[in-house]
């Protein structure tokens, strides 16, 4: 069995489960949710580890897709519409090509079902080695993670992770699970998934101007998904749905009508 998944729901009409990356939570998705909501009955989800999920030690992608799994035949949802981003969209391939029955049509946001050189552990030693004792503001926090995140909006983007309850800040991801298991994260299991593929219809959005949907990947995803295709997002990093969410939505929208 399956963690049992926190997150939220918008709209009426068919039924749209979203995943969210590494660091990610549901709401995080508010935005893009409402937008959907006018044609689908949005489920957008905590991942475990991430929001109001429960922590575990076990952070693999068949234990994500389990949970995934469970929370689709739980309310009866399949087949479903399955959106995921970045770790959302490795977990998202998981499910569609080892319960292809749950799933009617897969959307995967900026990412490829490959195994990455690149490592976010930097983020999570950055979150673990802040102080939060004593921190009255966020503000705070955010100038310890400015001496090794330079960047505002990634820290922007991390500090949504963090909570305050009767005047005292935590972070509300499991950092010690998502280090232990970094390695896993940035891997796809491949080996797990021997002979098997997803054959319905599956959109691949990629950011212009981000490096995680390669040419050289393109072999691979028409491997496992081969009524698939690729389309690229002018002006777009690898938060493609933060960065430009009316093409994100238009893109999504256009191929659920299809």
């Amino acid at each position: 069995m399956g963690m049992t998944l926190t997150g939220f729901e918008a709209g009426e009409g068919e039924p749209l489960v979203v995943l969210h990356g590494l660091f990610g939570s549901a709401r995080n998705w508010n935005t893009v949710a409402k937008r959907l909501g006018d044609s689908h009955r949005v489920h957008a989800l905590d991942m475990r580890n991430h929001g109001g999920s429960p922590w575990s030690s076990d952070m693999g992608y068949a234990d994500m897709a389990e949970d995934v799994e469970d929370y689709i035949e739980g309310r009866h949802l399949g087949p479903v519409s399955l959106l995921g981003h970045s770790m959302g969209g490795k977990a998202a391939m998981v499910v569609a090509l080892t319960r292809p029955d749950l799933v009617d049509k897969l959307i995967v946001a900026d990412i490829a079902p490959v195994t990455y050189r690149h490592t976010l552990m930097p983020y999570v030693e950055a979150m673990r080695a802040v102080d939060l004792s004593g921190v009255g503001r966020r503000g705070e926090v955010d100038t310890q993670l400015a001496a090794s995140i330079p960047e505002a909006p990634i820290r922007g983007f991390l500090l949504q992770n963090l909570v305050a309850e009767n005047g005292a800040f935590s972070w509300r991801i499991n950092l010690e699970a998502l280090g232990d298991r970094m390695d896993e994260l940035t891997a796809f299991p491949t080996a797990d998934l021997a002979g098997l593929r997803f054959d319905k219809p599956t959109l691949f959005l990629a950011g212009e101007r981000s490096d995680y949907v390669r040419p050289s990947a393109h072999d691979e995803i028409k491997r496992l998904f081969p009524n698939s295709r690729v389309e690229t997002l002018a002006n777009a990093g690898h938060w493609l749905h933060a960065e430009q969410p009316d093409r994100f939505v238009d893109s999504v929208l256009a191929f659920l009508d299809e």
